[in-house]
């Protein structure tokens, strides 16, 4: 994701059918992350490509540039193109799978050295040009990327002063409990910053995502990169206690998008929705069966840091958002839980059946999707809350994605339920002495739902 001032491009991996070669789309969106154009793809393999995979999109003068994996039969590197003229026109032909004309190859830039091979997935951000004294500003470019095999993947750190060349810095280490084992799966590494509001320290967060039996989690650690250590001040805390959000991505932004006194009060990520990550099989979503589509992303998170943890809530303007969908349905309350209380808010499908259940006890948080027959037996997704007896809940659902933002974002859950006929309302009821002080619902704007003031 890049943010251009008030424009959100965002480039996504994708392949045309199930046994197609992925290459990369582009989308734009004007005044807010949700009215989506999509423009000519950005990127399609050329030569002996087998795919194009992960990367990460930074600006660069007027345009941008494009960092991706390359895929072929020997193996994977990371290149680099260019597209000129952001600010032009999104371009779109008749040709589904036309690509942009202005986005212009320039080569690898990252292929196997210093006894490591197969790079694969970067992610860039600029550079800082004193590891010491943060104040002093950016100069040059950051990567982090993975290595060696998909059994035994290794993350590392690199450098550049231009994005062209890049020099190995290192294996990526930490000083300090990471908070998993060092033998875990760690893949899918991405760096943002933020300012804490509680110290006004600059620190970097690492996201991280941990293969484990055959599922994703998701996480991030809270500290200072320094060359290729990577000093723990929160350990591996889980991003998203849901079923289904992984590979969380960070997003760049364009000089002067946001004000240099504002730059790391908060930022902006988003994730993949499907816990299985890599081994996802496409055939298995019915999405595809019924729209010739799998896999979804999350809404895109604006996320502060407050004593070394992460929070996050829902965009700016996503409830007028809502209320321009097909069949978008969100529910936002205040209560009171004491112990022993509960709300529970009740997902029903087109012929008023429960679809999922969340459910908001004060001390916990759970998502239960097992009640729908697509999600038969499935396990309950939990977790912790702390604080007061004061509580707020945020469900928002489309289509077949469901995420919930607990406690003003402290706890996030997103899974993917499938819901039969769509989501028709969402039931809201409180028990064991729990009060409800206000809430509030978006859904859908038709003639028959309009206010008085807007007929």
């Amino acid at each position: 994701m890049l943010l251009d001032g008030d424009t959100w491009h965002l480039f996504h991996q994708y392949r045309p059918t199930p046994d197609a070669p992925a290459r990369w789309a582009h989308v734009v969106s004007e005044e807010g992350p949700f009215d989506w154009e999509i423009c000519d793809d950005a990127l399609a393999p050329v030569g002996g490509e087998t795919a194009l995979r992960a990367g990460a999109v930074v600006p660069n003068g007027t345009g941008l540039d494009l960092y991706f994996t390359s895929v072929t039969a020997a193996g994977t590197s990371i290149q680099v193109a260019h597209m000129a003229d952001l600010d032009g026109a999104c371009p779109v032909s008749d040709d589904e799978f036309a690509v942009d004309t202005r986005v212009q190859r320039i080569g690898d830039v990252v292929g196997d050295r210093d006894g490591y091979a197969r790079f694969r997935s970067p992610c860039v951000v600029p550079g800082w040009e004193s590891n010491d004294d943060r104040h002093a500003g950016h100069d040059g470019w950051l990567m982090l990327a993975v290595t060696g095999s998909g059994d035994a993947p290794a993350p590392v750190v690199l450098g550049s002063p231009d994005g062209r060349s890049w020099d190995f810095v290192g294996s990526l280490g930490f000083e300090g409990d990471p908070g998993f084992d060092a033998a875990s799966i760690a893949v899918g590494p991405r760096i943002f910053r933020l300012r804490d509001e509680i110290d006004g320290n600059i620190y970097d967060i690492l996201l991280i995502t941990l293969e484990s039996g055959g599922i994703d989690i998701s996480g991030y650690l809270v500290g200072t990169l320094r060359g290729a250590t990577f000093d723990v001040v929160t350990p591996f805390t889980r991003i998203d206690h849901g079923h289904d959000f992984t590979r969380p991505r960070n997003t760049n932004v364009t000089a002067g998008t946001v004000p240099e006194e504002e730059r790391y009060q908060r930022s902006v990520i988003f994730g993949l929705l499907n816990g299985v990550g890599r081994r996802d099989d496409p055939a298995r979503h019915p999405s595809l069966a019924s729209g010739g589509w799998a896999n979804a992303l999350s809404l895109p998170r604006v996320v502060t840091l407050q004593g070394g943890r992460l929070f996050q809530t829902p965009p700016a303007g996503l409830p007028d958002a809502i209320s321009r969908t097909a069949d978008a349905r969100s529910w936002t309350g205040l209560c009171e839980i004491p112990p022993g209380g509960s709300l529970t808010a009740t997902l029903l499908d087109a012929a008023g059946e429960p679809a999922a259940t969340v459910v908001h006890s004060g001390r916990q948080l759970l998502l239960d999707r097992s009640v729908n027959p697509h999600h038969s037996g499935d396990q309950v997704a939990r977790a912790e809350l702390e604080g007061d007896v004061t509580g707020s809940l945020s469900i928002f659902v489309d289509g077949s994605t469901v995420e919930v933002f607990a406690n003003g974002g402290a706890v996030t859950m997103a899974s993917r339920v499938y819901i039969d006929g769509g989501c028709s309302a969402i039931r809201v009821e409180v028990s064991g002495g729990a009060v409800l002080e206000r809430h509030w619902e978006r859904s859908p704007v038709t003639s028959g739902n309009l206010p008085e003031y807007d007929r």
